[in-house]
């Protein structure tokens, strides 16, 4: 199992952090992090429209009538892709690493209450990232109840 996330507090809100390694440059990753597709595939809700640009849109479905937009805040190709989503902020950087790189992955939001669901939706999430970025076909885990379980505990050590 990946490693994993962690919840830190920040100016008052909180952020879950995880940190995934792969053997492909940051250009490589980059380009499926920020292929509408491939985006589709992995993150929650996205359509698969985004306007790649500095204050371009990302287009989210709720799968229930919800239709909302993200604002692309930071985009420097290949290190840094960062978006609001409705009152939380992703930031997904990529730092070079022997032949590979590091992914951060951070998820700032306000409600810790949800912390343990969205860090065990996150966790699944990414291990589904990496399946599209190492060419393997999208197979969701059913995991969501024991990751939920292992973060909870993870978690309530914190406090």
């Amino acid at each position: 199992m990946d490693q994993l996330g962690t919840l830190h507090q920040a100016n008052g809100r909180y952020a879950l952090r995880f940190e995934r390694s792969f053997s492909y440059n940051p250009e490589e990753v980059f380009r499926v992090i920020t292929d509408p597709h491939s985006f589709s595939q992995w993150y929650p809700f996205a359509t698969g429209e985004m306007d790649l640009k500095l204050g371009g849109k990302i287009a989210f479905d709720d799968g229930e009538g919800t239709t909302y937009e993200g604002i692309i805040t930071e985009l420097k190709e290949p290190y840094t892709f960062e978006f609001r989503e409705v009152d939380d902020l992703i930031r997904i950087s990529l730092q070079e690493e022997g032949k590979g790189c590091q992914m951060v992955f951070t998820h700032i939001f306000d409600d810790k209450e949800m912390a343990m669901y969205t860090a065990a939706g996150w966790h699944r999430c990414l291990g589904v990232f990496k399946q599209i970025v190492n060419g393997q076909p999208v197979e969701w885990k059913v995991n969501s109840v024991e990751l939920r379980e292992l973060y909870r505990e993870a978690f309530d050590q914190n406090r």
